[in-house]
């Protein structure tokens, strides 16, 4: 690679840092962090406290961006977490040949329209698969975490514990490019209601008091049910997938029958304005997740 090419690097890492991005090295021409490993860690430097990894290891130090950047043509990581993004990744299917398949941006674009709201405005990039990267103000208060399939199919989020790549980065599969300027919008409330993690169950002994279980997971199932039926346009479907993620806990802890939930969130979310068709597929995601997610009961031995 040439050193214009590095300079170029260069500057993509200092461009992400001016606005309050942390970056880190990426192996040149790569997506995979360039930084060692636990196993192969020094023990000085940086980490002569204790191994640092790469979200801690994140910076945006114009000095330390260049010293790093001078010993190699480094693809620019953005550690998403520290730089207080949410990043939604909207990828295209792998197998390009299927034209019946949809994108994460027409997934995406449909969940918008159903919330009520069009796709935001915000700094964006072109991935070099051919997807997108929507770039987003995280909210105050709350650590949002990676998700994979959470908020539909081929539509994953980077939030603390991930990364991004960096717009100027350059892969075999092609280049990352910025699509618009660098102003990030909040993230959605809509959005941020079917990210945020369902509230816990209270922490309880860990042998269950006989019916104790059960009376909470009714209160919470009445709950729920009214909060979906009173759910305003623009929320109605994230308030839906939010209850099913929070009662799906009771359900694959045995104190709910599965149906019961189903047929009293259905006719909630119908109530709301939604089609039965919409919620019946929120539903079928969300409960099938809190049951997956919620096989050991919170306070158990």
């Amino acid at each position: 690679m040439t050193h214009d090419a590095q300079s170029a690097l260069l500057r993509a890492a200092l461009d992400a840092a001016e606005h309050g991005w942390y970056v880190f090295p990426l192996r040149p021409g790569s997506k995979r962090p360039a930084l060692h490993g636990e196993q192969s860690c020094p023990g000085t430097g940086p980490c002569a406290g204790g191994h640092r990894k790469w979200e801690e290891r994140a910076t945006c130090d114009p000095d330390r961006i260049r010293a790093t950047w001078s010993h190699g043509p480094f693809n620019v990581g953005i550690a998403t977490g520290p730089s207080g993004l949410l990043v939604v990744d909207l990828d295209v299917p792998k197998d390009k040949g299927s034209s019946d398949a949809p994108t994460g941006a027409a997934t995406f674009g449909a969940l918008c329209e159903r919330a009520g709201h069009a796709v935001p405005t915000t700094y964006r990039t072109r991935t070099a698969s051919g997807g997108s990267h929507l770039y987003f103000t995280a909210p105050t208060g709350i650590r949002l975490t990676n998700t994979a399939g959470t908020v539909g199919e081929l539509v994953d989020t980077r939030a603390w514990g991930g990364y991004v790549v960096a717009a100027g980065s350059l892969t075999p599969a092609g280049r990352y490019e910025a699509l618009c300027g660098p102003e990030t919008a909040a993230l959605p409330r809509w959005l941020q209601s079917i990210l945020r993690p369902a509230p816990r169950a209270p922490q309880g002994p860990s042998t269950a008091v006989p019916g104790q279980s059960s009376r909470y997971a009714d209160v919470a199932l009445t709950s729920e049910t009214r909060n979906v039926a009173a759910a305003q346009l623009g929320a109605r479907e994230s308030t839906l997938f939010r209850a099913a993620r929070a009662l799906g806990r009771f359900v694959a802890w045995g104190d709910l029958p599965r149906h019961v939930v189903e047929q009293a969130l259905q006719e909630a979310g119908e109530a709301a304005g939604l089609s039965a068709s919409e919620c019946r597929s929120t539903l079928r995601s969300a409960l099938n997740w809190s049951i997956t997610h919620n096989q050991t009961r919170r306070g158990a031995a």
